[in-house]
């Protein structure tokens, strides 16, 4: 895992999660495409959130032909790791047991709290 991934906003993040559900690189276009299924943004923000994201050392840009190339320099799996490591630090003060008994009291099913306990003993996680 990189350290010291950056939080990002909800905008970028959206942008990042559906470039990671491509395989390899992915254009403006088809990034606009999924992005206005559901709700509408235009394509100059989203020129500017990619842009962003490059800076910030997301993604990188590749030109093909009169289309720009997007692809991940940060993968789902560390930014998510980084994440997780900074919300039980900031919301549980870095304890796990606090952070269990919370998700007991959000109303996990158990099934789900089965789910859990199976991945933890198989050491998947």
């Amino acid at each position: 895992m990189k350290n010291n991934i950056r939080r990002l906003p909800d905008s970028e993040l959206e942008l990042m999660q559906i470039i990671w559900r491509q395989e390899g690189s992915v254009s403006r276009a088809d990034i606009e495409q999924q992005v206005c299924a559901y709700h509408a943004l235009a394509p100059t923000t989203i020129l500017t959130l990619l842009t962003r994201l490059c800076e910030k050392g997301f993604l990188t840009v590749e030109k093909q032909g009169r289309a720009n190339l997007y692809a991940p320099l940060i993968s789902q799996r560390d930014y998510l790791a980084a994440e997780s490591r900074t919300l039980l630090e900031k919301l549980y003060g870095g304890s796990m047991k606090t952070f269990a008994n919370a998700l007991c009291d959000s109303g996990i099913s158990k099934e789900e709290l089965e789910e859990l306990r199976g991945l933890l003993k198989e050491g998947s996680l």
